[in-house]
C-alpha cells in the first residue's frame, strides 16, 4: 500500500494535490463498501495556510448549504439529537468531541493549551471500541491533536477511512473551522492543518467523478476551480442557516412523533 506525503500553501491547494496523487499513484483493488473495486492510498496533505485564500474548492460534491451544514455538525452538534434514535445514527464527531463519556474533550484541549502551551496532551479522542467495532458505519475520524509551535496552533487529524472524492473536502474544511474556533479561544493565529488519511479511496462509481476533479486541476487556472471564503463563500454559506435550522427543526419534530 503506497505512502504518500503532499504539501500546499492553502487548503485547496493541498486538497487538490491529494486528489491528483491518489488519481496517478492509487491501486486498485476491491472493497466491500458498495461491492465494487476502488483506488486506494495512505495519504497525508498538509495546508501550511488553511484560512489562505482561496480557502474553497470547487471540487467537491454539494455546494455552499450542504458545506455549512456540515460545519454546524461538527461545530455546534445540530444533528446530536438524532444520535441513538431507532435506525439513526450511532454518533456524530460533536458528541464524541464534547461529550466522551461525559468528557468536553474541547474544553480540556482548551485549558490544557492554556496550562502548558508547549503541551502534547491536547487530543481529542473519537473512536470509541464500546461502540465502533460493532457499528455498519464507524467513525471514520479516530483523533484529532492540536499544538501550539512558534506562536501558532496546529491541528493533526487522523482517519482510518477518507472518501476522497465524496467526503474529503468537507471533512478537512470543518476540522479547520474547529481548529479556527479554538485559535480564537486560545488567542493565538492559526498555523498549519495536517489530514492524515490511513486508506484515502475513490470508490469505482466515482471514477468519473474523479476524473472531472482531474481535469479541473490540470486544466483550469486556480480562480477557475476555487472561490474566496471570507470574500464571498462566507457570506453565501451563512445565508443558509435560517434554512438549515428550519429543516432541522423539521427534523427534530418528526421525530418526536
Amino acid at each position: 500500500m503506497k505512502e504518500l506525503l503532499v504539501k500546499g500553501k492553502s487548503l485547496p491547494e493541498a486538497y487538490h494535490k491529494a486528489i491528483l496523487a491518489l488519481h496517478e499513484e492509487g491501486e486498485i483493488g476491491t472493497s466491500n463498501d458498495w461491492e465494487q473495486k476502488q483506488k486506494e492510498v495512505s495519504m497525508t496533505f498538509v495546508a501550511e495556510n488553511p484560512l489562505a485564500e482561496p480557502m474553497i474548492s470547487r471540487l467537491y460534491i454539494g455546494g455552499f448549504y450542504e458545506l455549512q451544514q456540515y460545519v454546524m455538525e461538527v461545530l455546534d452538534g445540530v444533528l446530536d439529537f438524532k444520535i441513538g434514535d431507532g435506525n439513526c445514527w450511532e454518533y456524530t464527531y460533536h458528541d464524541r468531541l464534547v461529550n466522551y463519556d461525559g468528557f468536553d474533550q474541547i474544553e480540556f484541549i482548551i485549558s490544557e493549551l492554556k496550562r502548558n502551551n508547549d503541551s502534547r496532551r491536547a487530543v481529542a479522542i473519537i473512536r470509541d471500541n464500546a461502540i465502533d467495532p460493532f457499528n455498519v458505519d464507524p467513525a471514520c475520524l479516530q483523533h484529532i491533536q492540536f499544538l501550539i509551535r512558534g506562536g501558532k496552533l496546529h491541528c493533526k487529524v487522523l482517519m482510518r477511512s477518507n472518501d476522497a472524492a465524496e467526503a474529503s473536502f468537507m471533512n478537512a474544511f470543518a476540522f479547520v473551522m474547529l481548529q479556527k474556533s479554538i485559535a480564537e479561544k486560545l488567542g493565538v493565529p492559526v498555523g498549519s492543518y495536517t489530514h492524515r488519511a490511513n486508506s484515502y479511496h475513490c470508490y469505482e462509481k466515482d471514477f468519473k467523478l474523479m476524473e472531472q476533479y482531474i481535469d479541473g486541476i490540470k486544466n483550469k487556472s486556480e480562480e477557475e476551480i476555487t472561490y474566496n471564503y471570507t470574500e464571498y463563500y462566507k457570506e453565501i454559506m451563512e445565508e443558509c442557516i435560517p434554512e438549515i435550522n428550519e429543516k432541522i427543526d423539521v427534523l427534530r419534530s418528526e421525530m418526536k412523533k
